[in-house]
């Protein structure tokens, strides 16, 4: 039973401190669209995503308006494409990526998800081919996110492909260069992704899902940071269960959205996503729970401390609101995305190797992170083989999202617009890593991964 109490809290949660239902995404499966001709496949991928999709955007505004909690993105994720397109061929992958950007225009959504490949063991001619296509794709498009996992804890990192995708980034920021290299932003490498994950780039629908899920995803920085306010100086098992205790009441709400979009649209409910993610807007950071923690500014010694605090509380909390919680569920730390953590860059506190150490009891990894336009394609891999190392190892999801602003040098600011915010061009080790990346093959998984 709800309290009146709780009920006025998470009134004040929405109005005073930023909470919101970041996005309900639905997963759809497209594996029976599967056809060796490309037209006939497009038509069965636009054809079942308009049909199933028609009423998502009309769903969640209506329960936001209902039920007073701001629901911002409403998405569609998919089956990897790299597992759609391989029958009709090399020339299938565009013309897919052009159908569903159509599609999401069609039913409203903002982003949709899931041109995407596996490859973390090996690469199929269909994951080449899709792989190859993606900076095309991507600059063409409006509404398409992308993502390519590389490594798992069982399997190793398929270093052929962190290879090639430093090249693939370059390409994409090329292309679009003309507009602060935006299609490197929808674009993310992953090691241990997750089939379930409702955030966007690295949202797609994993072929162990049902036909069709309803994801949301909450979040919540800024309540999290005014509940820390009121226990300002105490002790490190007050803070730890202050965090607790508010992030069972967001993982609540979400799971009452959930299951009335459920309801509502006649789609299995899936998972709840309770990770925090901030937005340029401020009240709502991840920076700033640092800064109420204690810290003068993210980076400072003592901030991977309290990452993990933060990252693992928030879990503690969340579980015990929902059975199903999933995606990825923690703290999110993109760069672009955070006027505090734009702050402590501009500062000098917080730098890229300090971010990479962050991602070692974080949620995902380096996300949103604009570097200067000349780096090398063979450094940009050099920083998905890092984090990808760091997932492999500690057996949890880690990702990099960075952006080569072609033109940019360091001291530049980047704008990107929207809940993509501005981001500082940071500077990034200038040593090279070419012979190391040029080895190719195959990183073997680590000893403990044999589990069996």
């Amino acid at each position: 039973m709800i309290s009146r109490v709780e009920v006025q809290e998470t009134n004040k949660m929405i109005q005073e401190a930023n909470l919101d239902v970041r996005t309900i995404t639905m997963g759809i499966s497209l594996l029976d669209c599967i056809d060796t001709d490309v037209k006939k496949l497009t038509d069965k991928i636009y054809d079942k995503i308009t049909k199933n999709a028609a009423d998502l955007v009309k769903t969640g505004d209506e329960i936001g308006k209902e039920f007073g909690v701001p629901i911002v993105n409403k998405r569609i994720s998919v089956t990897p494409i790299s597992l759609i397109g391989g029958a009709c061929g090399t020339g299938a992958y565009v013309e897919i990526a052009k159908t569903l950007d159509r599609a999401a225009k069609e039913v409203g959504v903002n982003f949709i998800g899931g041109y995407s490949a596996l490859v973390q063991k090996g690469s199929t001619k269909a994951d080449k081919d899709l792989i190859n296509s993606i900076p095309e794709a991507l600059s063409i498009t409006d509404r398409i996110c992308s993502s390519v996992n590389v490594g798992s804890s069982r399997s190793g990192i398929n270093m052929d492909s962190v290879k090639r995708l430093g090249e693939i980034i370059k390409e994409m920021a090329f292309l679009t260069k003309d507009n602060s290299s935006m299609a490197c932003a929808k674009f993310v490498v992953f090691c241990n992704a997750v089939e379930d994950n409702p955030f966007m780039a690295g949202a797609f629908h994993g072929v162990g899902e049902k036909d069709m899920v309803i994801n949301v995803g909450v979040s919540g920085p800024g309540v999290v940071k005014r509940a820390l306010e009121n226990v300002r100086g105490a002790d490190f098992e007050t803070l730890c269960e202050t965090v607790k205790k508010t992030a069972f009441k967001i993982t609540r709400v979400g799971q009452l959205v959930a299951q009335e979009a459920s309801k509502r649209m006649g789609v299995p409910f899936g998972i709840i996503d309770l990770s925090l993610a901030p937005t340029p807007a401020v009240g709502d950071s991840i920076a700033e729970i640092f800064n109420e923690m204690g810290l003068e500014q993210a980076g400072a010694p003592g901030t991977t401390a309290a990452l993990a605090i933060l990252n693992d509380n928030v879990k503690k909390g969340g579980v015990m609101a929902s059975s199903y919680v999933g995606g990825l569920s923690g703290a999110f730390i993109p760069v672009s995305e955070d006027h505090g953590m734009i702050d402590a860059v501009n500062a000098g506190a917080l730098t890229l190797e300090k971010l990479e150490a962050m991602t070692c009891v974080c949620s995902v990894g380096l996300d949103m992170i604009a570097i200067p336009g000349d780096t090398s394609a063979e450094t940009i891999s050099g920083i998905i083989a890092d984090e990808m190392a760091i997932g492999m190892v500690n057996n949890k999801t880690t990702a990099v999202r960075i952006i080569p602003v072609i033109g940019a040098k360091v001291g530049d600011t980047v704008e990107f617009g929207g809940l993509l915010g501005y981001a500082p061009i940071m500077p990034v080790n200038g040593f090279s890593c070419e012979a190391f990346i040029k080895r190719g093959g195959r990183i073997p998984a680590p000893i403990h991964s044999f589990k069996n």
